[in-house]
């Protein structure tokens, strides 16, 4: 069907590149988001680094913590009566105690190393050394140097390190969520939309926006809402219409019937023969004119009640109305008009229905003979391009052109028979446009081409 010019829909479904599909947008959403927390990992873990090596890291705390574990380790001895000889007693309590090392040296030689427990004494003395710092622990077979270390920053770090790792990912989840929360507020804005349109409300426009698959079911909902929203409108115009037509009608046919009654009633007192057959024949006119008024009522009903009809197979449009205006041109010639035929016919193809077209060429015929001057030539052509209400569709089509008769009885017409026409050319995909101008009627007929 013909659409008004200019109009353009937006089909966001060929607009939608693997740049703009959900499924990328996610995985460049868990990219970006991964990158930034581990940044911020490297950052907090540099940080904790910094702060633990300055706090622990100092020759106060070392020794605090030095003389922490001697004692300790004295009075374990002392409660054990520990000597130098149970080295396995004295390893497994360096063992419990996770982060220490220690030499033991008695008379200024290494009789014991925690880091070899098991290992005989060397029969090479190794001998204290005087720049390594020792504290004095008494055993039970006399007094020993130990030297102590440990890796007191160990559990810190640890901790440091689970903390970063905990903060980074809590950062990690909550930029997901936050980007996912922005899909799912318009999932929900989508919803209320549709439960606004489900309350009849169609003229409430679905929120469109982004161009990714959302977008697109945004768009097919407000679509089907405009589709739904001309349906309803289409169906409240062709209601009025009805009423119209029918309203007029009835005012129309009450006329000759009027006439008729009156005629009649004087028919029924007239006595001279002469006056007796003019209103014989003026009876019968008004006949014929209620006939021809109930023709068209009910070819409009005809028309308006039909659903989607069946074209017949494209054919040239040469074809197609050669013969039709032939047939029409011989016609309207012996009722005494003139006829100007400079159709061109354009290698061009077009559907019909061939009973439309029959019913459409008498009503124009009909028209023409009712209203139409004869004094003046009838005008057939090639519609022009610039009626064409859709400048990029390719139609063709043809406009009929007749000077208006003075004196032509316009309160006879009802216009239904125009109404006519255009309901046939919108049922065949085609549209038909009527104008008066200066006296000139011109009507026209465009056909989208195959």
């Amino acid at each position: 069907m013909l659409k008004p010019c200019g109009e353009r829909g937006i089909n966001l479904t060929q607009e939608i590149n693997k740049g703009n599909s959900i499924y990328v947008q996610l995985l460049r959403l868990l990219i970006v988001s991964a990158v930034i927390s581990a940044l911020l990992f490297r950052a907090l873990d540099l940080a904790g680094m910094y702060f633990l090596d300055k706090s622990l890291y100092n020759v106060e705390y070392q020794e605090k913590k030095d003389r922490h574990y001697i004692e300790e380790l004295q009075n374990y001895i002392d409660r054990e009566d520990l000597s130098t000889d149970d080295t396995s007693v004295i390893s497994e309590w360096v063992r419990e105690q996770k982060i220490l090392s220690i030499d033991i040296y008695k008379d200024g030689i290494l009789i014991f190393n925690s880091d070899y427990p098991d290992q005989e004494v060397w029969e090479e003395e190794i001998a204290l050394s005087d720049y390594e710092v020792s504290y004095e622990v008494e055993f039970a077979d006399g007094m020993t140097q130990v030297i102590i270390l440990g890796a007191y920053g160990y559990q810190f770090y640890n901790y440091v390190f689970i903390a970063n790792l905990f903060v980074s990912f809590a950062v990690f989840l909550c930029l997901v969520l936050l980007g996912i929360r922005k899909k799912m507020h318009y999932i929900s804005r989508l919803s209320e939309d549709i439960e606004i349109l489900e309350g009849g409300s169609l003229d409430y426009a679905v929120t469109v926006k982004g161009r990714d698959e959302l977008a697109v079911l945004a768009a097919g909902i407000d679509s089907m809402r405009r589709s739904f929203l001309e349906m309803r409108e289409k169906e409240a115009r062709m209601v009025r219409e009805n009423q119209r037509i029918v309203t007029e009608m009835s005012h129309d046919l009450r006329t000759p019937v009027t006439s008729i009654m009156l005629y009649a009633e004087i028919l029924k007192k007239e006595t001279d023969e002469e006056r007796q057959k003019k209103y014989i024949e003026i009876i019968e006119k008004k006949a014929y004119r209620m006939k021809q008024l109930t023709d068209n009522l009910f070819e409009y009903s005809l028309v308006t009640g039909e659903d989607e009809i069946e074209l017949g197979q494209p054919e040239s449009f040469e074809t197609l109305f050669y013969d039709l205006f032939s047939e029409t041109c011989s016609y309207l010639e012996k009722k005494g008009f003139q006829v100007d035929c400079q159709m061109e016919w354009p290698d061009k193809r077009i559907q019909s229905s061939e009973n439309y077209m029959m019913r459409i060429m008498d009503n124009i015929t009909s028209n023409l003979i009712k209203y139409a001057d004869p004094a003046f030539p009838l005008k057939i052509y090639n519609a022009e391009k610039e009626l064409c209400t859709v400048k990029k569709e390719n139609v063709i089509g043809f406009t009929v052109e007749n000077r208006i008769r003075c004196g032509a009885d316009k309160t006879e017409s009802t216009g239904i028979g125009i109404q006519n026409i255009k309901n046939m050319m919108a049922k065949m995909g085609g549209k038909c446009t009527a104008e008066t101008a200066g006296g000139i009627f011109r009507l026209t007929l465009l056909f989208p081409v195959v």
